[in-house]
This record gives C-alpha cells, sequence and structure tokens, in this order.
C-alpha cells in the first residue's frame, strides 16, 4: 500500500515496476524482429543480483504465462509499442532543434545511453536518489551519449529548485518525458507535476506520456493469478496496490490542451501496427485502456 512520502529499494514498490519495464526491453532486444534495442536493459535487471529477476529475464514467467493461455501481447505489447513512441518522439524533438530534455522518475531508462543525441544535448534524470544510486553502479563504466545530470529527488517534493540548481535553463524549449509515471501520483501531485511542467516550459517545449485508466481492467482472477505467477518464481509485487484511485485526477489532454499547448495523440494498437506487429482483437482490448500524448507549446 502506497503512503505519502514513501521509498523503495530497486526491487520493491514502485522499484520493482522499474524492472519489470527493463525485463521487458531486454525480452524484446532479444527478438529477432525486435523493434529497438536496449543493450544495458539485461544487464540492469541482472545487477539486482535476485534470483526471482533472473527467472525472469531467462523466460519464466512467459512460459507460465504461456501455459494459462495468456501468451499474447497484453503488457508486453503495451510496454513496447509505449518504448518505441517515446523513442520516436524523442528523435522528432532532436530533428527539431531541442537539446535540453528532462526524463521524469526515470527508474532504468537507459535512453541517454543508448539513443543517439545532437552535440550539445543536456539530459536530466530524476528519480529517488536509491534508484539513481543503483543505476549508476549497474551501468559503471558505460559513457551516455548526451550531458547526463542525475537529479535525485522524490517528484512529490519541490523538484523544480533542484532542477534548477542542476543546470536546467527554463529559457530553453525542452523534451519532457513522463512514461508509467502518471498513475503513481495521486491527483493533487499530479496537478502539480503539471503545473510545474507548465512553468518551466519555453516555446517550443512539448511532453510525452502516456496515460489512461488507472485501475485495470482485469478481473480480479487474472490480477490473483498474475500475482501468484510472479509468486511462484520469486518476485512478490501487486501492482494494483501500487497506483493511486482514478477520482480527481485531471485529464492530461484536455490540462495541456486548455493552457494553449497542441495536443495530438494515438493508441498502442496504431504503434504496433505501424511497425508491422498488429494485435489481435482480445490483445487490442488488453491495452486499449492506454493513450499515448505529445504536447507543444506554442
Amino acid at each position: 500500500m502506497r503512503t505519502d512520502g514513501d521509498s523503495w529499494e530497486i526491487t520493491e514498490s514502485v522499484g520493482a515496476t522499474a524492472l519489470g519495464v527493463a525485463a521487458m526491453r531486454a525480452a524484446e532486444t532479444r527478438r529477432d524482429d525486435a523493434l529497438f534495442h536496449d543493450p544495458y536493459a539485461e544487464r540492469l535487471v541482472r545487477a539486482t543480483g535476485d534470483s526471482g529477476w533472473a527467472r525472469m529475464l531467462d523466460g519464466d514467467f512467459a512460459r507460465r504465462r504461456a501455459e494459462l493461455g495468456r501468451a499474447g501481447v497484453g503488457n508486453g505489447g503495451f510496454l513496447v509499442g509505449r518504448t518505441v513512441y517515446f523513442d520516436e518522439y524523442f528523435a522528432a524533438a532532436t530533428a527539431a532543434g531541442l537539446r535540453q530534455v528532462v526524463i521524469l522518475a526515470a527508474g532504468l531508462d537507459a535512453r541517454a545511453f543508448r539513443l543517439e543525441w545532437p552535440s550539445g544535448t543536456v539530459l536530466f534524470e530524476l528519480d529517488q536518489p536509491k534508484v539513481l544510486a543503483f543505476k549508476a553502479g549497474a551501468l559503471t563504466g558505460v559513457a551516455p551519449a548526451a550531458d547526463r545530470r542525475e537529479v535525485a529527488v522524490d517528484l512529490r517534493q519541490d523538484w523544480p529548485k533542484i532542477l534548477r540548481d542542476n543546470g536546467f535553463n527554463p529559457s530553453a524549449p525542452t523534451a519532457w518525458l513522463a512514461e508509467g509515471l502518471l498513475r503513481y501520483l495521486p491527483a493533487d501531485a499530479l496537478d502539480r507535476l503539471f503545473d510545474n511542467i507548465d512553468g518551466l516550459s519555453a516555446t517550443g517545449s512539448r511532453i510525452a506520456l502516456n496515460s489512461g485508466q488507472v485501475r485495470s481492467r482485469r478481473s480480479e482472477y487474472e490480477r490473483v493469478a498474475r500475482a501468484k505467477l510472479l509468486a511462484d518464481i520469486g518476485i512478490q509485487l501487486d501492482l494494483d496496490g501500487l497506483w493511486y484511485d482514478e477520482a480527481g485526477r485531471s485529464d492530461p489532454a484536455e490540462w495541456f490542451g486548455g493552457r494553449g499547448w497542441t495536443v495530438s495523440s494515438t493508441s498502442l494498437a496504431e504503434v504496433l501496427s505501424a511497425h508491422g506487429r498488429p494485435t489481435s482483437a482480445d490483445e487490442s482490448a488488453d491495452i486499449d485502456r492506454h493513450t499515448l500524448l505529445t504536447a507543444i507549446r506554442g
């Protein structure tokens, strides 16, 4: 259960969700028809030294899902499509001349290391101190492809000041990313996050995020089955218990659109189909509660 001001190790609570995303990116990278390559994802997961996460990487969870008839795109397709969309978002942002990047709740995101960044790009990664410390240790000796700056802060705190103290320039257009973040913030913190982004964004800035239903559409049976599959390989994780209630939450498209940003959105199924990985009707139903959104400040 979440509490105000809670923190976590990388294998706990919200930290464990970052490991899950990295494990998916490692699995996608191994595919012959991979839609992206993240050469650091497996390294980050194995750096935990945790046998459960090693079994996740080695395919135990996927095999058990398949045995239960849940071998479809499901959550994996959601994370693959999300990764592709945000990779392309950054390519478009840098092509448009943006050289300041902020990744909110960066977790185990390795884009600073694996993407091509134009000379002069400054990339800020914000997350809790323990998460950033783990990533730094796991990627010792790996040089980022941009001027990467770690900003150790909880996004429920006064992070704009700490961001500016680390060299952020509010007069320069910024490419913001809030990937997999919104449902882990309570409604009031979500509004503050949007207010702060708006206040720090010069003309030409843009933000990309994913939004959708906070609570899963999965039945109680499926949620229990998922938790049991994870527990069977040694991972204790109750995803639904990490998310805040939907009541009172701002709609990102309405929020940014109402403040003069130009908003565009697409579905995960559309992204996957455009990259040659169409989804079945059942698979689409599993991911269509999520929307991918980009907003640009004119």
